[in-house]
């Protein structure tokens, strides 16, 4: 009896031909896969040259060539457009309108015009020594202290008040001269601040004043 009568016919396997849909479609996705991987790649490695801040900027400060240096960066064009790009050309005469840290990208809107600015430089000198983190971008409150009683009970102008007045609160401090800067007066360590304009008579009352004023730091705004 023939066993073969009735039993499963065993296919045949046969090479793939290049006309094989599947082989194709095959060949065109790895291609795809190998193109859509350069690209990532290559797309990945691309940056863009931005401006970034050589020292802490204040308002007011002028902002050129010289306070900036180009850095290479990877941003999309969402965050490219908030920066100032090295291709870009920086206006005549532009200033800070806000703080930009050491080594921050500069910011296309903190660029202004001197009018824009509504603080003015007053330099405080002081009898000791501020806290270590009043430096060029800090921020500080300046306080009025009227002149301690002398032994006899009086104190330096009459009726004056003997507490502490608030003068201005959170401003920028500008510079900070030590005693061996070109700046010191008198040996005293010098504070320049930016007053708001509005703040300027009480500052300055109280600086001609025979009292003393008091740069206090602002927790966390200093380095």
């Amino acid at each position: 009896m023939d066993s073969s009568v009735g039993g499963p016919i065993a296919s045949r396997l046969r090479r793939p031909s290049w006309r094989d849909p599947r082989l194709m479609i095959g060949i065109v996705l790895v291609a795809s896969s190998v193109a859509l991987g350069s690209w990532l790649v290559s797309s990945a490695q691309v940056t863009t040259g931005v401006y970034a801040v050589r020292d802490t900027l204040v308002p007011g400060a002028a902002v050129g060539p010289g306070q900036l240096e180009v850095v290479q960066v990877r941003l999309d064009p969402a965050q490219a457009a908030r920066y100032v790009t090295a291709d870009a050309d920086l206006p005549d005469g532009a200033v800070a309108l806000r703080v930009v840290a050491t080594g921050e990208l500069l910011p296309r809107d903190v660029l202004g015009a001197a009018a824009d600015v509504d603080v003015r430089p007053v330099p405080i000198g002081l009898d000791t020594e501020p806290a270590d983190g009043v430096v060029a971008g800090a921020l500080v409150d300046l306080w009025s202290v009227p002149p301690q009683s002398s032994a006899s009970g009086s104190t330096t102008g009459t009726g004056a008040s003997s507490t502490p007045v608030l003068l201005a609160d959170h401003v920028t401090v500008s510079q900070v001269a030590r005693p061996s800067g070109s700046f010191s007066v008198g040996g005293r360590t010098v504070v320049h601040v930016l007053v708001p304009v509005t703040a300027l008579p009480d500052v300055l009352a109280a600086l001609a004043g025979d009292g003393t004023t008091q740069v206090m730091l602002v927790p966390g705004s200093g380095v």
